[in-house]
Order: structure tokens, then sequence, then C-alpha cells
């Protein structure tokens, strides 16, 4: 009889969609070919329903765990005849299991009525015997795929514990702040949370605090002071580092650029290093990517360069030529009735490869504010160079225009600078300038090492990473 089955612990497998089903069976229905389960699982997690009604029809596989004691076990033939009179007559029976293809669930308290299964804080569609069967089926099929397989959704292999109980339940906030001992966090923090014990010689301990950009390994001393000159310009510089830099007299410098143009650095090859460098630098001031875009054609900068017949003019010619390759308007001023070195005349040849714009008086230069003005007037070599009418209508028309001016590479003879700069560019080694309201920028043009000894230098590079550098007046 089915009421000899009543209280047994059965699991019932539903197939890949919907699952497995364990439960206390309460209720077998032969005229509905129905099967009722008290207090079900559902893939080991709790059902929110007391009990859960399956069709035959649509279970795969039904299988008994368990059989209550209390209850008279039939004989085989009684078992046989039960399970026969609850599946279709096309099923079969082998070793106490069912085969049958599919499940729907259906009411506990009616053979009609449909249920409602709660599955992850979402509802299941509610399935009825026939009609609708199809429909949902295809709904299961198309969540499955869509949640990532057939076998189970996502939710369930992320979200697979007991999620639906106490789903209602606020947290307490408050509850838990009051666990929280913020004064002796904080404390803890402040004393030995953020210190390192540093051990000396004596086996002492000594609690040291360090800055986020500090190396809390031991490590050696940093030497602030690695470069040493023979002859000290009297003024000392140092990089953000805190590197020092020392500032040599005129006489040292040339000495250092005649002995690299001995070893082969020479002076063609210094020309273009200082112009790649001095228009990195002219291109950072201008603004770099936020200025110089593809989309920001119509509002290209403005660059007057004002160069004398000397290799700081050549120096500036170069810097403009490559300023021109990066789509910067550039205007060369450089006077045409004086005579002109051999490496003016060079880089002025490829200039004009690459911008036309070249004027000999200072009444062709614009009369509105340029985007940037660079100044190569002046020479180390000559001085008089200043009481020439040129030089002074340039610097004059440099110092009326608004736009700030750069100094590549100046003359420094204690006299008074005839163009205000707001930076001032200096190669290798640092010239002492005047106490001025310019930014000192150091520039990186490749001079070895073993050149520097040479003339009695002891070098170590400060530039880092960086071919141009600030520096700082400590």
């Amino acid at each position: 009889m089915a009421t000899d089955w009543l209280g047994s612990v059965v699991s019932i497998n539903c197939g890949l969609t919907l699952g497995i089903y364990q439960g206390e069976v309460s209720s077998v229905d032969h005229a509905s070919q129905t099967i009722s389960l008290r207090q079900p699982y559902h893939n080991g997690v709790r059902c929110p329903l007391p009990e859960v009604t399956f069709s035959a029809i649509d279970i795969k596989e039904l299988k008994f765990l368990d059989i209550q004691n209390t209850v008279k076990k039939p004989s085989p033939g009684q078992r046989a005849a039960t399970e026969s009179s609850f599946i279709p007559p096309a099923r079969h029976v082998q070793s106490n299991r069912v085969a049958l293809p599919h499940v729907t669930s259906s009411s506990s308290h009616s053979s009609t009525a449909p249920i409602t299964i709660l599955r992850r804080g979402r509802q299941m569609a509610p399935t009825g015997p026939s009609n609708s069967r199809g429909a949902t089926q295809a709904t299961q099929k198309k969540n499955s795929v869509r949640n990532g397989g057939p076998t189970r959704t996502r939710d369930d292999e992320c979200f697979g514990a007991g999620t639906d109980e106490n789903m209602d339940a606020d947290f307490d906030f408050e509850g838990n702040l009051a666990l929280f001992d913020k004064a002796a966090v904080f404390s803890q923090i402040a004393g030995t949370g953020s210190r390192a014990q540093h051990h000396n010689t004596q086996g002492d301990q000594k609690p040291l605090s360090y800055r986020h950009d500090e190396n809390i390994l031991e490590a050696k001393p940093v030497i602030y002071r690695q470069i040493t000159v023979p002859q000290h310009g009297g003024k000392e510089y140092c990089t953000d580092s805190g590197l020092v830099v020392p500032s040599v007299p005129y006489e040292l410098h040339k000495r250092l650029l005649a002995a690299a143009e001995r070893w082969g650095l020479s002076l063609e090859r210094r020309l273009e290093t200082t112009g790649v460098c001095s228009s990195q630098m002219a291109l950072t001031l201008l603004g770099g990517p936020n200025r110089l875009t593809p989309k920001n054609v119509h509002q290209r900068p403005t660059v007057v360069l004002l160069c004398g017949p000397h290799i700081q003019g050549a120096q500036g010619v170069s810097c403009g030529r490559h300023l021109a390759n990066h789509g910067v308007e550039v205007i060369l001023f450089l006077p045409n009735f004086v005579k002109m070195q051999e490496s003016v005349t060079g880089e002025v040849h490829l200039y004009s490869k690459t911008s036309s714009k070249q004027v000999a008086s200072v009444k062709d230069l614009p009369t509105s504010p340029v985007d940037l003005v660079i100044n190569c007037l002046d020479c180390h070599e000559n001085p008089l160079l200043r009481e020439q009418s040129w030089y002074q209508s340039a610097a004059d028309w440099a110092n009326q225009n608004r736009a700030p001016v750069l100094s590549i590479d100046p003359a420094i003879g204690g006299q008074h600078q005839a163009v205000e700069a707001k930076w001032t560019l200096f190669l290798g080694l640092p010239l002492p300038l005047a106490e001025t309201e310019s930014r000192v920028y150091l520039c990186d043009i490749g001079i070895p090492k073993l050149v520097f000894q040479e003339v009695g230098i002891h070098y170590h590079s400060p530039f880092g990473c960086k071919f141009v550098i600030p520096l700082h007046t400590p």
C-alpha cells in the first residue's frame, strides 16, 4: 500500500534544470500520480516552503534513503505493486529506482492548483501539469544558458549557501560599531603600528618613524655631495632629490667642452643634443600633450627665436628646427649684416628645410604677445655684442613683449642680463647666475665621466632618468 511509504526519506532527481530534492514523504496520490515531501531540501539547501508536491511524469529518478522502522516493510511483491501503481505503465523499476523524464511542482493542498517556489530571493514561474509545462521548460532552459551553463546557475555557484534565511533582519550597525575600540586602534597605529624597530649596536630598541617614500631596509647612507670641482664658481644648487650641484666658472666650463671635443664629442653633436633637450623643455613649457594635439591645429603655439651669429645662436637655431618639426610656429630672428660662424650657417641651412619663417629686423617680429621667446643673443667670447644696435633692439622687443622668456646657455660676466628670462638652461654644469627670479635648469649634453676627470672634476650624474632637471638654491 502507498501508506506504507509515508515517513520515508526519499531523494527525487528533477533533472539538470531544477536539481534534486530530498525530504520526508507526506502523501502519495494514486489518482493524480503525485508525491509530496515534507520539509524538503533543494540541492542541499532548505526550501522555504513546508511541503512540495511533484508529478510522477516529471520525475527522472527516485531513491529511498531511509524507511521508518515503525512501519512494516512490504514484501517484494507489494513493493513492486506500490511502485507500479505510482508510476505510468511505460516506466520500469530497477533497484528501488524509478527512471522518469522531468519535473513539475504542484500544490500540496490541491492537486490542481499550482505552487510558486522561491529560490534565491526570486520567484520562479508557476508550473502546471500539462499546458504550461512546455513554456516553463523553455524559460528555465533560457535562464540556465544565460546564467552560465546547463548544470547550475551562476547564482547557485557563487551564493550556494542558505542565503534565503533571515533576509528581512536589519543589520545592527550601532551594536557592531560599539564593539570597535577606535581610540585603542588609532593609538596603536600612532605608536607601534606604523613604526619600525631599529636595533643599534648596544642591543636596545629604538622606534623610528618612516615616511611613505622612505626605505625601511637598512642601506648605505646617501652621499648628497657627489660632484666636486677644482675651481668653485661661488654658488651651489641642489636637485629635487637633494644632490648638490656646484657652479663652475666659465674658464673651467670652456676647458671641459674642449676636452669633450678631443674625445669625439664634436661641436655638431653637442649642438644637436642641446637642440633636442632645449626643444623638449620648450614643448613642456608650451603645454605638452594638452596643447600639441591633432585636434588643436587651429591653436598652434608660436615661438620667437632671438639668435646671434655665434655658437649660442646656433644652439637656438637647432632648438627651433626641432620645434618646427613638432608642429610649432617658429619665427627666427637672425641679423644678416654681420659675419656668422660656420656652425650657424649649417644650422640655418637645416632650419630652412623645415621652416622658412626667418626675419633679420626687429620690425618684422610680431607686435602681439607670442607663446614663448627663446633668447640666444648672448655670446661668452664676445661680450661687446651687447653694445650693438641690433642686440639692444632685440632685447628691448623681448622685454616689452609679454611672453615668457627661456634663455639657453646665457653669458655670465657679473653683469645684469639684458633680457629678463623666466627660465635659464645651462649645459653640463651650471654657471654662477646672479640673484634673479629666473628658474635654473640643467641639460645633459652627453659628456663622458672620464672627460670630467680629465679636467679635475669628480662627477656623478645627477640627472637620473631625465635629460633636463631643475636646480634650486639651497
